[in-house]
């Protein structure tokens, strides 16, 4: 099944079950008023929205209505927590390059994790506003999975049960800040502003055969300004699957229903499928160039992020962005 949050009702929204095609919806609150009450219940509320989701289908539901994406907040437009992996090493291995950094040896045994913003998301219509472009404004295209209560210390065969769904992030950074925290030794906070997720999250179900070892087996693609940006392959190169990610995180504490967990930047060896971030397109040309050609976004481009199916249909519906000044 689809899930997503209409604009209404809270700061939660308010839970809609979404057609396949992403076409219809209906309004879920009889069964769990927002998504992250659903999750907190998942054992009884996912058969009642799935037998929903069927009746949706088969045109037998009452208060169906024709789907405005713009409409939508984000699946969560909050999340108790969102922890950010980063298991795509040719993305870490390129974009600590361009810092002059090395890789350490523990990245390729132990995943690479940061505690995200989830205070707030984006809805997948809503503009990125930045102060500044000197900042460096940079998409970052991921996949997110989404848990319900996840006991400490889980094995991954464990974690594993407890991933109930499955997104799309566009992961915002702002690049140039991003040096001078990191050398104060304690992580982002400025340079991560807030992100934007899917129009949906779906069921692992949903996603057939593209879903195998806790991995989706499916391009990422992504468009700036109307141009092909990057189609990396999401289940290759992938050193770390889904259950390791939220094994990892769940190592010294649990994890609370509507947890998120981010893949880190799709990317792949294989350059000729582009990238799904700046900070790494930027890097390839630098070493192919001897210095970055592509800037980073600049106030009133947009950007588009989604991923299809083997038949060519949206899975997750597009996160279409545009980079709008922030007044102050």
């Amino acid at each position: 099944m689809k899930l997503g949050s209409l604009k209404e009702g809270g700061r939660d929204g308010t839970l809609v079950v979404v057609s396949r095609d992403l076409a219809r919806a209906v309004r879920a609150d009889g069964i769990a008023p927002t998504l992250q009450r659903a999750l907190e219940d998942w054992s009884n509320t996912a058969p009642r929205l799935n037998a929903l989701a069927q009746q949706l289908e088969a045109g037998d539901v009452d208060g169906a209505f024709d789907l405005d994406v713009s409409a939508l907040a984000s699946p969560l437009p909050r999340a108790y927590e969102f922890v950010d992996g980063s298991a795509y090493l040719p993305h870490v291995e390129r974009v600590r390059r361009a810092r002059g950094a090395e890789v350490p040896e523990s990245f390729y045994t132990d995943p690479l994790m940061y505690q995200a913003t989830s205070a707030g998301f984006l809805g997948p219509r809503d503009p990125v506003r930045v102060v500044s472009e000197d900042y460096g404004i940079d998409l970052e295209a991921e996949i997110v999975v989404i848990t319900d209560d996840v006991p400490m210390a889980p094995t991954p065969e464990e974690a594993a049960g407890h991933i109930q769904l499955v997104g799309l992030v566009n992961d915002v950074s702002l690049r140039n800040l991003i040096p001078g925290e990191l050398a104060k030794g304690f992580g982002f906070l400025q340079s991560k502003p807030r992100s934007a997720l899917s129009p949906v999250f779906v069921t692992p179900d949903e996603l057939g055969d593209a879903w195998q070892g806790n991995k989706l087996h499916l391009p990422l693609v992504t468009h700036v300004n109307g141009e092909w940006f990057g189609a990396p392959e999401a289940g290759v190169d992938m050193q770390f699957d889904f259950a390791q990610l939220v094994a990892h995180a769940a190592k010294t504490r649990p994890l609370s229903a509507g947890t998120i967990v981010g893949s880190g930047t799709i990317a792949n060896q294989d350059t000729s499928k582009g990238a799904s971030c700046f900070a790494e397109k930027r890097t390839v040309e630098a070493l192919e160039h001897g210095k970055p050609l592509t800037p980073f976004l600049s106030f009133g481009d947009t950007v588009r992020i989604e991923m299809r199916d083997a038949q060519g249909e949206s899975i997750f519906g597009a996160i279409e962005q545009r980079i709008e000044r922030q007044a102050v």
